[in-house]
């Protein structure tokens, strides 16, 4: 029990401090949990992340728990996926609460988060250097970090690059591997039961309030929605945040919906972009927007109404990916011993490692696109907080909450 609890409290502090998207998550994650504390070696990190990439839903959602049900079971699963959710899904549900108020103040609170997650994201993609130590990983390395560069923002080239990565490591990953002892595989079917269950029910109910025009038909609508694309939506965030635009901003303008369809859920354009900035400055999964948007959806009632509203949100969108993940993943246990899926395996890492440094080399890029347009008063602390990030990532033991709290004050001090 104390090893669980030691092993939370790092999912915590990892938690706070995971800014960046899930390139950057996984370097620290690497930093925190193979490093630091001897948890797991970077290789099973890797692979779990290769296997939730295959997966639909939130991809470092699916690691981190994972990480928790391989060391634990279900309920240290279920824990580190409540650690890990709860906070930035409390953040977002505050953001909900401020849309109409204090919401000008959140982006300059935030300023110096971006150089912060770029130092993260950079550190992240050389911890994961030292596994690119052969001649073909080196080549897929290479091909990878180029197709995604090239190609970053296209939602489909992350799956085609690991599909790229798989097949060259199988042609030529001829070196001999371990032998490993093939275990009973057990397969349990609650989870994918659970799922089952609930998308039928999710999309039946949802239908049935909205042809009968149900008074508070908002919540069925609305848990339906989120359930739906955290069950297909391929790609994480970037991904999903244009499908719930469109749903959201987009489909209730249209002429058809205004005739046919009155009280779909709605939210103002401005404050649906505005979300979709802090949600990337805030720590943590990205899909935590489903709470912002579940709170403005039925913001039009009491408090508790708009709190049960962010709640069905963020619990929607989670759910599929922790019970897909927690079916699947015993089964990518046993697979993953056969020597054909091993040699793929040695390819789609090195394939992983060259999309963590495209996103590092691209978002370099796009900060400094951005920098040209700026004064130097600008410039120079952003460079600042950028460098002096990733000397104390490499140099210091300084856990990176406290760096975030660092930057977090640099961000108060300029809102006054």
């Amino acid at each position: 029990m104390r090893n669980h609890l030691t092993f939370l409290r790092v999912v915590f502090l990892h938690t706070i401090s995971a800014f960046g998207g899930p390139q950057s998550q996984l370097g620290l994650l690497l930093k925190s949990m193979a490093d630091r504390n001897k948890f797991f070696t970077a290789e099973e990190i890797l692979d779990v992340n290769v296997f939730c990439q295959m997966l639909p839903g939130a991809t470092a959602t699916q690691t981190i728990t994972l990480l928790g049900y391989k060391r634990g079971g279900y309920f240290l699963g279920f824990a580190t996926l409540l650690i890990w959710t709860i906070p930035a899904v409390t953040l977002m549900s505050l953001f909900s609460f401020l849309t109409t108020s204090h919401a000008d103040h959140v982006p300059i609170l935030l300023t110096f988060i971006q150089p912060m997650a770029l130092a993260f994201l950079c550190f992240g993609s050389f911890k994961t250097i030292g596994l690119i130590n052969t001649t073909f990983t080196r080549l897929i390395f290479f091909t990878s970090c180029l197709l995604v560069f090239v190609f970053f923002q296209s939602p489909w080239i992350f799956p085609a690059v690991i599909t790229i990565g798989a097949t060259m490591g199988f042609l030529f990953n001829k070196k001999e591997s371990p032998t490993y002892v093939r275990s009973f595989l057990r397969v349990r079917f609650l989870p994918l039961f659970l799922f089952a269950a609930l998308f039928i029910s999710a999309g039946f109910l949802s239908e049935k309030a909205r042809k009968s025009n149900w008074e508070n038909r908002t919540p069925y609508n609305l848990f339906e929605n989120m359930f739906r694309f955290g069950s297909y939506v391929f790609g994480g965030a970037d991904v999903l945040i244009p499908v719930m635009y469109n749903q959201y901003v987009i489909r209730p303008e249209s002429g058809h919906i205004k005739q046919f369809n009155k009280d779909v859920i709605s939210i103002d354009r401005q404050a649906f972009l505005n979300a979709t900035g802090v949600v990337r400055a805030i720590p943590g999964p990205a899909f935590s927007i489903a709470a912002y948007v579940g709170g403005i959806s039925m913001s039009g009632h009491s408090v508790i109404y708009q709190i049960a509203g962010c709640f069905i949100g963020a619990t929607a969108i989670f759910l599929p990916s922790f019970l897909l993940g927690i079916f699947f993943f015993p089964l990518w246990e046993h697979l993953k011993n056969i020597e054909s899926i091993r040699r793929c395996l040695s390819g789609v890492n090195a394939a992983v490692v060259g999309i963590m440094f495209a996103g590092a080399l691209y978002l370099f890029q796009d900060s400094f696109i951005l920098m040209k347009d700026r004064n130097l008063q600008n410039v120079i602390p952003y460079i600042f907080v950028f460098s002096s990030t990733l000397l104390l990532l490499f140099f210091t033991r300084i856990p990176p909450p406290f760096i975030v709290l660092g930057v977090l004050l640099l961000g108060l001090i300029k809102l006054f």
